[in-house]
């Protein structure tokens, strides 16, 4: 059935457990968030934009009662009530040019662990490459276990594109998610504007997602005024 409405309606991202893909390109982070402990109590998450990070910080946090909070939103007022469960504290590098907020979470690292809590943290790079300017936490950080999400490999990167169609209430045929895993750039973030580009074409046109639209947009034949959300 043709999409009836004429506007535009943000995608809902779907974080259960349930929808998160397991493929060999993340097995061994998915094991690592499932585990009961961590060595030193603490993880860091690292993967490409759209690779699952926030997804796994979310699975982990409802299975463990804890929070999560991106490391630009962290303030010292918070530290002491955040330190009462686990953590997860996402997007660490982005704190790399604001040394109060890197003492903020050198602080928040070491009250939560001596609360007996684990602490999760995410990153697009390893750790090694985060280069925190406080060399107390850049050290901390470096000193944890560290698990990465690995490049997409074909199962895992049709569970990706259907559930980025899924979240935008979309339902494209087998072909299309065929064709698109067989001719785009095998990135997590590529795939997100690709899906965002086909549901905004599809709609502006007014028609259904199909194999010959996907061949449009990956070979840029739409109309330039036309972007992803």
């Amino acid at each position: 059935m043709a999409r009836q409405l004429s506007f535009d309606l943000p995608a809902k991202t779907a974080l259960g457990r349930e929808d998160f893909f397991v493929s060999p390109a993340n097995a061994l982070a998915v094991a690592m968030i499932s585990a009961n402990s961590w060595p030193g109590n603490k993880l860091v998450l690292s993967g490409p934009a759209g690779s699952g990070k926030t997804h796994l910080a979310h699975v982990w946090a409802a299975e463990t009662g804890g929070r999560i909070v991106s490391a630009a939103d962290l303030r010292h007022d918070l530290v002491p009530a955040l330190a009462q469960a686990p953590v997860a504290v996402e997007d660490v590098p982005m704190i790399a040019g604001d040394i109060e907020q890197q003492k903020t979470l050198f602080h928040l690292h070491n009250l939560v662990l001596a609360e007996g809590h684990a602490l999760l943290m995410t990153g697009r790079l390893a750790p090694k490459f985060w280069e925190l300017p406080l060399a107390d936490l850049q050290s901390r950080v470096e000193g944890a276990h560290h698990v990465a999400l690995d490049p997409p490999d074909d199962a895992l990167l049709c569970a990706v594109l259907a559930k980025l169609f899924v979240d935008r209430q979309l339902n494209p045929g087998p072909e299309v998610i065929a064709y698109l895993v067989k001719h785009m750039d095998r990135r997590f973030e590529t795939a997100a504007e690709v899906v965002a580009q086909l549901d905004h074409v599809a709609l502006m046109e007014k028609r259904e997602i199909t194999r010959a639209l996907a061949v449009r947009v990956l070979n840029k034949d739409v109309d330039e005024t036309v972007t992803g959300d």
